[in-house]
């Protein structure tokens, strides 16, 4: 049985491990945090100046860690740096190439310092390649895998998906793994190495699963045709009454089955994948779902396995049920943030706000020698 987040003080299955975050926006502080809220012991080395994302998100996205202010360009800021580094487990850096090396904190300088060092570097385009020099955001970097492509209707522009995809999938979630794993190595051989996290590779890899269908013809190269990209009637939002919203995710037939029953509607489920009915089961869902407003579906489906719910904001997930009864989202003080993920048994993860405070490169360094 799993652990319940809480606030308190993390002793996650990561305790004791050290590492060093240079301010960035965008991947690096959240996968900072990730690593934070699991135990490990995230010290992050803040800009004189904060930019405008870091500003409005460290609330949230700097917590756990404490923070010290260095000037990397004067020689002492940088050897108090490669002083942290030399005791350090990681290190993630989210610059353009070669500005660590500039400021002389690149891999060459860190590694001859600490040789086992985990060195993540975090970019869009990556460390090499014609554009690993260009700027980027999200919507470039998922634009240029494919990924953006295949999403929304035929009939216009892609949408602008919220930046999950590029930054936090393909960037966060893969320095976190790469990270854990040069660590791992390091252990295991004494070795330290850089782990080059570009957004588009993870992006790439984020999006195997439609590589293989198409390998398989059951992926085409529309917009808004296929299985899971709104092209199937029973996969797709749909609008009620009072302007809110359900999504309808019923793949397996019994699902669709229960969905239609719900309904009410005259409709075979057995015609559920008969792609020349699409036009009219999609027209007859439209029509039941915009009879009733968004809650009341929502309680007539709760309780099935019809795989439909309803479209909530930030605000009501934070009072839905479910995620009420696992604590999902925390509020302290009247800040509403994720609680940690996943769980452990064991070794729950947690928020401790107070860790969210200013520290010196010689009090961290007295700790890690203590």
């Amino acid at each position: 049985m799993t652990s319940t987040p809480t606030q308190g003080s993390p002793q996650g299955p990561l305790k004791g491990l050290r590492i060093i975050e240079f301010d960035a926006i965008g991947p690096t502080p959240l996968a900072c945090m990730i690593l934070a809220d699991l135990g490990a012991d995230v010290v992050r080395v803040a800009r004189a100046s904060a930019g405008f994302f870091e500003d409005r998100g460290g609330a949230i996205l700097h917590r756990n860690r404490p923070h010290l202010s260095l000037d990397l360009k004067s020689p002492e800021g940088r050897d108090r740096a490669l002083d942290l580094l030399e005791h350090a487990d990681a290190v993630i850096e989210g610059l353009r190439p070669g500005v660590m090396e500039r400021l002389g904190l690149g891999p060459e300088q860190a590694l001859a310092r600490n040789p086992r060092l985990a060195y993540v570097r975090m970019t869009g385009w990556g460390q090499d390649g014609p554009l690993a020099q260009r700027a980027g955001h999200d919507l470039n970097y998922i634009a240029l895998t494919g990924v953006l492509h295949a999403m929304g209707a035929p009939d216009r522009p892609p949408p602008v998906p919220l930046n999950l995809i590029g930054d936090y999938g393909g960037g966060a979630m893969f320095a976190v793994v790469g990270l854990l794993a040069a660590v791992h190595s390091a252990r295991s051989t004494g070795q330290g190495q850089v782990v080059d996290v570009a957004m588009t590779d993870g992006t790439a890899v984020l999006s195997s699963l439609f590589h293989a269908l198409s390998a398989g013809g059951l992926w085409g190269p529309e917009r808004g045709a296929n299985l899971l990209d709104g092209g199937a009637p029973f996969y797709r939002n749909y609008a009620c009454s009072d302007g809110g919203h359900v999504a309808v995710g019923c793949l397996e037939p019994p699902f669709f089955a229960a969905m239609i029953q719900g309904l009410g509607v005259d409709y075979d489920p057995a015609a559920q994948y008969d792609r020349s009915r699409w036009p009219e089961l999609s027209d007859i869902l439209a029509r039941a779902f915009a009879a009733r407003p968004r809650d009341q579906w929502a309680a007539l489906f709760a309780d099935t396995d019809a795989c439909v719910t309803p479209v909530l904001t930030f605000a009501e997930a934070a009072r839905h049920p479910h995620n009420a009864a696992r604590n999902t989202l925390l509020t302290d003080d009247g800040l509403t943030q994720p609680a940690p993920a996943p769980r452990f048994s064991t070794t729950p993860g947690a928020v401790e706000p107070a860790r969210c405070t200013a520290t010196t490169a010689e009090s961290v360094l007295s700790r890690w020698n203590g």
